[in-house]
């Protein structure tokens, strides 16, 4: 009986094994299903990294079935096509976007209006604001707001050039306006820049069902709202203290994706935040105006020592990666390349300073070239990309004299007398040491001995000058008239 109530109560704790199991999977699969929020920010401006970090997020998002994408942003704007293509990935994206404008303080202004726009939910923390994305001018700079004389330039919003009148400026009736055959070139690039630009962020707000008079207003009169405002007008959809509120607030809501409606389940979501990786810190860097422009010149610094002391290579490699860098990095900026231009002109005519006697003509013109080339480089109005105006002055004057210090060493090499070779031999001093066998004679010069002619006869211990060479037998004559022995000199 006994082995029988052993075997009994062993297949009872197998059987309650079992049960206890099954109950802690289900258990882990419950909380599993609940998924998770991945988070995304950007802070500062809108660049080639930021799409790219952007993209390689909503892929990820995408991979790992999560439940919702949170967008933090705190940007000035950024470039156009950056812009676009974060929009276009958010558009195109199975999983939910969210874009906050957080934290407390923080602004979505200019590029960040429209990736607010697009984004399925729109949030935003208290005390911070979005709109002013009218086109902002790279280049020469342009009007303001408002203004009646638009220039011909790029933006870092849609829009490539600056903004047109705004909408109270704007004629009344197509009679009253000016026209087709009167408008400027700049004029007309600026009006299909600004239709574009508000037809655009008007495309946005209609598809996500928000406010599209504001959208108008912020592209066409740099237009700004706080978020309670922006609340109040339906702009946004939520205000949140931080991204665990955000989650809570959004918990039931329904919204339109790609594959129809959808009810978020977000009150248990897991937190968990993406870190840009080394690929868009690098690129990050890349994209800064300040370290490009650094970079080429140590680019022509580099190739200018290589130029002027070949042979030793570290500076020509150095130099050429730093400048492909650097043409790489202008690659990924709109910059103006006759800013580029007149850099590289600037610097090399203050390195023709210090080899060709134009009484400082050269070196002032470089100098005001590099000067102006870096104020063309960028447009300081652009948020982020500007250069600013004491760098560029600082780099000039440092350009200045590093290259007229190494100019004048070069020069002055080239005026140093031969040390070495044919021509160093040539007015050398020696001293006779004896005949040789041949009818020549044994010449110490250098501390070598050497044999020499001579066309008068030569003394042991006289001093001797050398005047030619043929082959390795030198020409030599004496400096001084021999004396017999035992006579006075």
């Amino acid at each position: 009986m006994s082995t029988r109530h052993g075997i009994v109560f062993r297949h009872v704790v197998a059987l309650l094994f079992l049960l206890l199991s099954s109950a802690g999977l289900t258990l882990l699969a419950a909380n599993g299903s609940s998924g998770f929020a991945l988070v995304l920010r950007i802070d500062g401006v809108i660049g080639p990294a930021s799409a790219d970090y952007i993209h390689k997020g909503l892929a990820q998002a995408t991979a790992r079935g999560a439940q919702l994408v949170v967008i933090e942003m705190d940007t000035p704007g950024g470039l156009d096509t950056s812009m676009r293509s974060i929009i276009k990935d958010i558009l195109a994206s199975p999983v939910p976007v969210a874009g906050f404008v957080a934290p407390e303080g923080a602004r979505a202004a200019s590029a960040g209006t429209y990736i607010l726009y697009a984004s399925h939910i729109a949030a935003m923390a208290p005390a911070t604001n979005l709109g002013a994305a009218t086109p902002v001018a790279i280049g020469l700079g342009g009007p303001q707001p408002g203004s009646t004389a638009p220039r011909e330039e790029e933006t870092d919003t849609p829009a490539a050039t600056s903004d047109e009148r705004t909408t109270e400026q704007a004629p009344a009736s197509p009679t009253t306006s000016r026209p087709a055959t009167a408008r400027s070139p700049a004029d007309a690039m600026a009006a299909k820049s600004m239709s574009d630009a508000t037809a655009y962020i008007r495309s946005l707000a209609q598809l996500r069902g928000r406010d599209v008079d504001f959208a108008e207003r912020a592209v066409r009169e740099a237009a700004s709202l706080s978020a309670e405002e922006a609340l109040t007008e339906g702009v946004i959809d939520i205000i949140a203290m931080d991204t665990a509120d955000l989650l809570h607030k959004l918990d039931g809501r329904e919204i339109a994706v790609l594959d129809g409606k959808r009810t978020l389940a977000t009150a248990d979501l897991a937190i968990e935040r993406l870190e840009p990786d080394w690929r868009n810190r690098i690129l990050a860097v890349l994209a800064n105006p300040q370290v490009a422009l650094i970079l080429m010149m140590i680019g022509i610094y580099g190739l200018f020592f290589e130029f002027t002391s070949p042979g030793f290579g570290v500076p020509g490699i150095a130099g050429a990666i730093s400048l492909l860098v650097a043409l790489y990095a202008f690659q990924l900026l709109p910059v103006n390349w006759a800013g580029v231009l007149l850099l590289a002109v600037g610097a090399g005519l203050m390195l023709a300073e210090a080899f060709l006697p134009s009484f400082g003509a050269l070196g002032i013109g470089g100098i005001i070239a590099f000067v102006v080339g870096g104020l063309f480089l960028m447009d300081a109005e652009v948020p982020g990309f500007g250069i600013p105006l004491a760098l560029i002055v600082g780099l000039a004057l440092a350009s200045a004299a590093i290259l007229l210090a190494i100019g004048n060493l070069a020069a002055r090499s080239l005026r140093r007398a031969v040390v070495s070779g044919r021509e160093a031999m040539l007015g050398t001093r020696g001293t006779v040491i004896g005949p040789a066998p041949d009818g020549t004679w044994w010449i110490a010069v250098h501390g070598e001995n050497w044999r020499a002619r001579a066309d008068r006869p030569l003394v042991p211990g006289a001093p001797v000058r050398v005047e030619r060479m043929d082959g390795l037998v030198l020409h030599v004559s004496p400096t001084d008239p021999p004396h017999p022995p035992g006579s006075p000199p």
